[in-house]
């Protein structure tokens, strides 16, 4: 009975060390050769989408922002704010070309809601061109999509 006992414990613990050099053997093979391997390919041009627009990260006015700004200002009036009277600035404040056809703005506007008094708010804006290089349809709403929109979101 002795004997018998001693085999399964031995059994057990030929388990535990295989499953220790397993594991370790596991974690050198992802740190030595799986996690080198992701990083290479991550840094290399595979990713990288060229689309002819670049990254601006100095805020810029452009025919492209200026759009931007326009179809923004369009979707708060039309779809966030309908029931208010808004009046947008001139201008924004700030607008960032992300590259692909992305832009980031941020501007005020005074909102006179029905039943309210009259206060400014500053919202940002993350809009997409979907046209690419062909600005024949920047004024076209259905060639915009707004990604984002924050500022506003307690009105």
């Amino acid at each position: 009975m002795a004997i018998h006992l001693f085999s399964i414990h031995h059994r057990t613990y030929e388990k535990l060390i295989l499953f220790v050099v397993f594991a370790v053997a596991l974690f050198a093979f992802q740190a030595k050769v799986v996690l080198p391997t992701v990083y290479d390919v991550v840094s290399s041009d595979l990713f990288l989408k060229d689309t002819g627009d670049e990254r601006n990260d100095i805020s810029s006015t452009s025919l492209m922002t200026m759009s931007a700004f326009d179809q923004c200002n369009n979707h708060i009036a039309n779809e966030l704010l309908p029931e208010s009277t808004i009046v947008f600035a001139d201008s924004f404040a700030n607008a960032f070309g992300l590259g692909d056809h992305q832009y980031v703005l941020n501007a005020d506007l005074e909102i006179q809601p029905e039943d309210g008094p009259v206060y400014s708010k500053r919202y940002v804006c993350k809009i997409r061109y979907s046209e690419g290089t062909d600005i024949s349809g920047i004024n076209v709403t259905d060639n915009w999509s707004v990604v984002g929109m924050s500022g506003l979101e307690d009105l």
